[in-house]
């Protein structure tokens, strides 16, 4: 059974604000992006930046409207139609730890009022005692002591801070929890305890995962699936432990190469074209690019069992 099940999600930017701005000047930060996550799956988003990740993510979460498409919880509800106390509920079963916890953390609250924030909003305060029993086991889960609830973000070190993060998006008991690039912003020793951190909540708690990250290689050890996006569009998706080596759209076996420290094949000059509308999105960048990438949208090609890919390559 899919928790979440995205499908045609769409969300676009203006490029210009004020009163004296130009109409209808926007880009689109998310095309037409369709994917599910099951009960206890981690499903990967990866691409570089400003691919629409964290777009994707947010708009999950109800901190950006939808422009476009639909976002269906437990395969019977749009989101977009819940009420008020509907949609308080949800968020309290879909949670976010976001990349930086220096910013994502108020500094000056102490821990006890940071993990408890959530309680308050959702309206289901449990009472100071039980929540402060509730925010002192918690942190035990994730490594840190319960005699840190007094203290601030400031007293702790980056890891230690991102643990706390995590804690916050485990206090509501969530069903989903969004993990938006959780270890780009820490030392590769911190980066294993945290994966290895969210690899045991994963076992012990039994919830599902949407993993945003940039590094194809801490994905697919992490996930279940993986869905490649580049311009705000999912080009290729598969199962993660098959991924490395049957990747088949050219934008994933760059990010792969490059995670690997290899180089990858350089852009021809005649390739250097536009995409546009009717076009690939990866076009302009694509070592193999053909006459109908520059003149027709590739759809979706099932090449394997739970491998899709949108390419004309070999079509």
């Amino acid at each position: 059974m899919n928790i979440l099940e995205c499908t045609n999600l769409s969300k676009r930017f203006n490029l210009d604000s004020g009163f004296f701005a130009r109409f209808g000047r926007f880009v689109h930060a998310v095309r037409n992006v369709s994917f599910s996550i099951g009960e206890n799956e981690s499903y990967g988003l990866v691409g570089e930046s400003g691919c629409g990740k964290t777009t994707t993510a947010r708009m999950l979460t109800g901190m950006y409207p939808v422009d476009g498409g639909s976002i269906v919880y437990r395969e019977a509800t749009d989101i977009s139609r819940l009420s008020g106390k509907e949609f308080r509920d949800y968020r309290a079963r879909v949670k976010y730890v976001f990349q930086d916890p220096a910013r994502s953390l108020n500094p000056r609250m102490n821990v006890f009022h940071i993990l408890t924030s959530g309680y308050r909003w959702s309206g289901h305060w449990p009472g100071t005692v039980k929540a402060r029993a509730e925010a002192a086991a918690i942190l035990e889960e994730v490594g840190l002591s319960a005699s840190d609830l007094e203290r601030r973000p400031a007293d702790f070190s980056g890891g230690q801070r991102q643990r706390i993060s995590i804690a916050r998006g485990l206090i509501m008991q969530p069903e989903v929890l969004i993990c938006d690039e959780v270890v780009s912003a820490l030392d590769v020793s911190i980066q294993g305890q945290i994966l290895n951190l969210l690899s045991d909540i994963r076992t012990r708690r039994n919830i599902a995962f949407l993993f945003i990250a940039h590094d194809l290689k801490v994905a697919s050890w992490f996930c279940d699936r993986i869905g490649v996006m580049y311009r705000g569009e999912l080009v290729e998706e598969a199962p993660a432990r098959d991924m490395h080596r049957t990747a088949r759209h050219p934008y994933t076996v760059i990010l792969f190469n490059a995670a690997r420290g290899q180089d990858n094949p350089a852009v021809g000059k005649d390739h250097r074209v536009q995409a546009g509308v009717t076009s690939c999105a990866f076009a302009d960048r694509c070592p193999h690019v053909l006459d109908r990438c520059l003149q027709e949208r590739p759809e979706w090609r099932e090449i394997g069992p739970g491998h899709r890919i949108r390419c004309h390559l070999d079509s």
